[in-house]
């Protein structure tokens, strides 16, 4: 066996095993036959929130398992291509089951990474904050190129992403921003980029062409069912209405149909203007309050986040999680993994995966050391 063929061959094994270690294999296996049996009830959807969570369960648990399986059956299928084209001589065929064993590896790579989403609320829709920090028109534009990015990498997923609330800036740019990200594990990827992002470049608003450096913070946030009992007391909570912000003229909204909620003992503050009907609105503005409310329980069970709400409390210097410079040269780096590139434009095109991967294999490697 060549040593490139080796290579492949130890580092699928290698994720393989970390998978079964991960997914704790015989636990899961009987998991798996509980939930299938219990599938099979016909009393089973007469509890909807009940059943839509075991099937939930069910199914990811599966699809991790016949990962796995597959990943096992397509390694020794290609192992013995590769063997019979090495005795036959048939150095085409030998690519071409190299080939396929590199894409084995970043497909085992990948399901390795999915095999972290194991946390309480990862699998759910994701809320996802941008507020900029000091500095005007420089900081709102940042916290719009943000909200591209975030909106680029969620299209990029496969995911579907909705405008909850956005307050533009008076000359440019957004004052702030609430988007929902709607898909299969959209909290688990987003909760990695949480913290204060900063942008270093040349400012298209300075007449000067001086470098001016900028801050933004992100805050993610799990979208709660009603399967999570999260109970807020009404004389906690502030309700205010205000009219939309909107295109102006005949568009502008001309009712207070805006809603702002504010949690009086966490300071937490919530808005939501994406309908016409202020029920609606107001309704949309509970469940987030309820999920901030459930994130905030979730940092304080877990250490590693709970260090990342810390690191959100300044948006300015010493504080941020990335840095992505512009100017005088290309790098984005994230300072928690070290993890950098030079390709700052995809970056800010949606391309934050390799950042989010590490991050989540560091967050849960110190999960499991502590």
């Amino acid at each position: 066996m060549r040593a490139e063929i080796a290579e492949l061959k130890d580092a699928i094994e290698q994720s393989t095993a970390l998978l079964r270690r991960r997914l704790d294999w015989p636990t899961a296996e009987k998991r798996l036959d509980e939930l299938n049996a219990k599938a099979e009830d016909p009393t089973l959807w007469d509890r909807p929130s009940d059943a839509q969570a075991l099937m939930r369960e069910r199914n990811r648990l599966d699809q991790s398992m016949t990962e796995v399986r597959e990943i096992d059956t397509d390694l020794a299928d290609t192992l013995e291509l590769a063997e019979m084209a090495e005795l036959d001589g048939d150095e085409e065929l030998y690519e071409e089951a190299a080939t396929a064993l590199r894409g084995l590896k970043a497909r085992a790579g990948k399901a390795e990474l999915q095999a972290l989403l194991s946390g309480e609320a990862d699998s759910n829709d994701s809320y996802l904050e941008i507020h900029p920090g000091a500095g005007g028109t420089e900081a709102q534009d940042w916290a719009s190129m943000l909200a591209r990015m975030y909106t680029r990498w969620a299209e990029k997923s496969g995911y579907k992403v909705e405008v909850i609330e956005a307050q533009a800036g008076e000359e440019a740019g957004l004052k702030s921003i609430t988007i929902l990200v709607k898909g299969d594990n959209a909290y688990g990827w987003l909760k990695t980029e949480a913290g204060v992002h900063r942008l270093v470049r040349i400012s298209p608003y300075d007449s000067s062409g001086r470098r001016h450096t900028s801050f933004a913070s992100v805050w993610t946030y799990p979208l709660v069912d009603d399967t999570i009992d999260i109970e807020i007391e009404d004389k906690d909570v502030r309700v205010d209405t205000y009219r939309a912000s909107g295109a102006g003229g005949q568009h502008i909204n001309k009712t207070d149909s805006a809603v702002r909620l504010t949690h009086e003992p966490t300071g937490i503050v919530v808005a939501c203007q994406t309908d016409r009907s202020q029920h609606k609105n107001r309704s949309n503005a509970w469940t987030m309050l309820r999920a901030r409310l459930y994130e905030l329980e979730l940092q304080k069970r877990e250490e590693a986040a709970q260090a990342d709400a810390e690191s959100k409390t300044d948006i300015g210097w010493g504080h941020q999680i990335r840095s992505y410079v512009l100017q005088p040269y290309q790098m984005v780096k994230d300072l928690r993994t070290q993890v950098e590139t030079s390709d700052t434009q995809g970056v800010l095109d949606g391309d934050l995966d390799d950042f989010m991967g590490a991050a989540l294999a560091q967050r849960v490697g110190k999960s499991e050391e502590d």
